[in-house]
């Protein structure tokens, strides 16, 4: 009777090996050409990528001392010199940047007297929806304030009711506002119930919160209000 001979593992691995080595070596000749144009590929896209990383850095570091080139010059009392830059800036690409200039610039209007313009501008940036809802939000208000005279108390209302609300960073400034119209509505106990939440928001500045507590003790509220009150 035949013995069955025993299987020599180390033969089995070599065999196993020889055909991995083959079956590499068929790939290659097959798909080199891909391979290394894939290899490329991914080289150039990773080159691209570190590019684009130092021309964004670049770009936004470039536009952030042109800014403060403006600022300085304002600070200087040259608004003149800080023009161009506000200019280029508020043209630019760049979002944060180019609201800054423009919310910039509409205050330089305003310092300057042209308080139609300066509202005007303030109102484009309050609807633009590609700015940051807080800077829309200042702009809203610095719109409204400087149109209040010429404004019916109720649009005033209406305009800045949601941030006169205690949990808005704009309370004191809308809320005053807000406060003043009912006055001039002739309501004067939603006058003084605005007036006692600016007061009683530690989170208003201080100087906003004792002129509240100031039209809290100013404004007369009638027995005919207090019934309803």
């Amino acid at each position: 009777m035949a013995v069955t001979p025993k299987t020599d593992e180390a033969f089995l691995r070599e065999v196993d090996e020889e055909l991995r080595r083959d079956q590499m070596v068929g790939i290659w000749t097959k798909h080199g050409r891909l391979i290394l144009g894939l290899i490329g590929g991914g080289l150039l896209i990773f080159a691209a990528v570190l590019g684009w990383r130092y021309w964004s850095n670049s770009q936004a570091e470039a536009q952030a001392v042109k800014l403060q080139t403006a600022f300085d010059a304002i600070a200087a009392n040259k608004p003149a010199d800080a023009a161009p830059a506000l200019a280029d800036l508020a043209s630019s690409g760049a979002p944060g940047y180019s609201a800054a200039a423009r919310l910039t610039e509409a205050n330089q209007l305003y310092t300057s007297g042209k308080t139609k313009e300066a509202a005007a501008k303030f109102a484009t940036i309050a609807g633009d929806t590609s700015i940051g809802q807080p800077l829309r939000d200042y702009a809203l208000i610095r719109q409204t304030n400087i149109e209040f005279d010429g404004l019916a108390p109720q649009i005033v209302i209406e305009r800045l009711k949601p941030l006169a609300v205690k949990d808005s960073a704009w309370l004191g400034s809308a809320g005053e506002m807000v406060a003043m119209a009912y006055i001039k509505l002739n309501k004067p106990a939603d006058a003084k119930a605005m007036f006692k939440t600016i007061a009683e928001t530690e989170t208003v500045p201080e100087s906003i919160r004792q002129r509240a507590v100031q039209g809290v003790d100013a404004v007369d509220v009638g027995p005919a209000d207090q019934k309803g009150k």
